[in-house]
């Protein structure tokens, strides 16, 4: 770890021990990046409302503290391109633009562990080769983190609104 991805405000997952999180780990509450952990809870839970462009900015703004090559960038950068790819299909209605993302997104995805920092990228994997074929996929799904699907409170818009 290193201090720009310290936050020792962030909660310990609500259940089970994902990668990237350790109990004996006494900083950033067991996780290996703080940061990285605030970033997910608050994209995530704004991909489930439908705020696509929001949490694009929250996985994309983490993003940036890390380097080409690693595990952390892979993810974040999977998970910019599924935000943006849900945006162009639900907003935009252009599909083409969707699968384009979505593609790279996979490529990003495919060698992060199946519960990388409590998200279920395994089922976030699954969710877009289906969605390449049947964009319809996509409605109604939401991303699992720590065991259930949450969707956005005023706390996740305040973070998204203060990352302009």
């Amino acid at each position: 770890m290193t201090d720009h991805t310290r936050d020792d405000a962030v909660g310990p997952p609500t259940t089970g021990q994902p990668t990237g999180w350790d109990p004996d780990r006494a900083v950033s509450n067991g996780w290996e990046h703080g940061t990285l952990r605030r970033a997910t809870v608050h994209g995530v839970r704004l991909y489930n409302a439908g705020e696509f462009h929001e949490a694009h900015d929250c996985f994309e703004i983490e993003w940036y503290n890390y380097g080409a090559g690693t595990t952390e960038s892979a993810f974040l950068h999977g998970m910019v391109q599924v935000a943006a790819g849900a945006y162009k299909h639900f907003d935009f209605e252009d599909d083409d633009g969707m699968r384009s993302l979505f593609r790279t997104a996979l490529q990003y995805l495919q060698g992060v562990p199946d519960d990388y920092y409590g998200v279920d990228v395994a089922d976030v994997r699954d969710r877009l080769a289906v969605a390449l074929d049947d964009p319809d996929a996509l409605s109604g799904w939401r991303i699992e983190l720590d065991g259930t699907r949450p969707k956005a409170d005023r706390l996740d818009r305040e973070y998204a609104a203060g990352l302009e």
